[in-house]
């Protein structure tokens, strides 16, 4: 198989779901990549680079939590998490660790390919049409980097942080729904979530610096969503 098919890590400790799943993204033409453990998926991304992460939750030693959380500190992979709960807090929680989906297990092979597909478009869709850079005062968001800095020092987001600064900053000027940032940053599953994004724009705020000092980038229109400060042309 050619090199440049998107290759996918499938990090998962039972060896016959394992191979399934395996032969089903080889089917498919993806190349594949897997671990068993968290260590060996962290040291896979690190060294392996998938183009995406199928990381089941329920691993031994370290969990699928950690694992995500790990991985966020050096990459930007998309992670798909896979859960045999159903509790939407295990949700959540994964996509607050920067999680860029989830599967519930049982789950049809159709629904994979679809969850696998829509992680491989987003990246290209953030660069599509995007503009260079964004600046406000002294923030600034490069797209090209996927770089966000304050004051020239940058600031270390999640990989959803940085989705919901590029997502307003690229609308910068009018207001963002809630409704329309949950299923950009997250999908269609997450409208309504909105403590969700609440809980992640806090954060969002919180790294930017707003509660140091009377600066706001991000305003929030009360009922409706938020807004990014725009500078004004010169």
């Amino acid at each position: 198989m050619s090199s440049k098919e998107p290759a996918v890590l499938v990090v998962e400790d039972d060896p016959d779901v394992l191979h399934m799943l395996q032969d089903f993204l080889d089917q498919k033409g993806y190349r594949v990549l897997t671990a068993v453990d968290g260590e060996s998926a962290i040291d896979a991304v690190s060294k392996g680079n998938p183009d995406a992460v199928l990381l089941d939750i329920m691993l031994p030693g370290m969990d699928g939590f950690e694992v995500c959380e790990r991985i966020r500190k050096f990459s930007e992979v998309p992670i798909i998490m896979v859960t045999a709960k159903v509790e939407d807090e295990d949700k959540v929680k994964g996509l607050e660790l920067g999680a860029d989906d989830y599967l519930t297990k049982p789950f049809s092979s159709s629904e994979l390919a679809a969850r696998i597909k829509a992680a491989l478009r987003r990246p290209a869709m953030r660069k599509e049409g995007a503009q260079t850079l964004f600046r406000c005062e002294d923030l600034m968001v490069d797209f090209a980097r996927r770089r966000v800095t304050v004051g020239g020092e940058q600031v270390p987001l999640t990989t959803i942080e940085y989705k919901l600064i590029s997502h307003l900053a690229q609308n910068a000027g009018r207001v963002v729904t809630a409704d329309e940032l949950l299923e950009t940053v997250w999908d269609k599953d997450a409208m309504g979530n909105y403590h969700l994004l609440q809980v992640n724009i806090a954060r969002l705020r919180i790294k930017l610096g707003e509660e140091k000092g009377a600066r706001k980038y991000i305003l929030t229109e009360h009922g409706t969503g938020y807004l990014m400060v725009k500078e004004p042309e010169a």
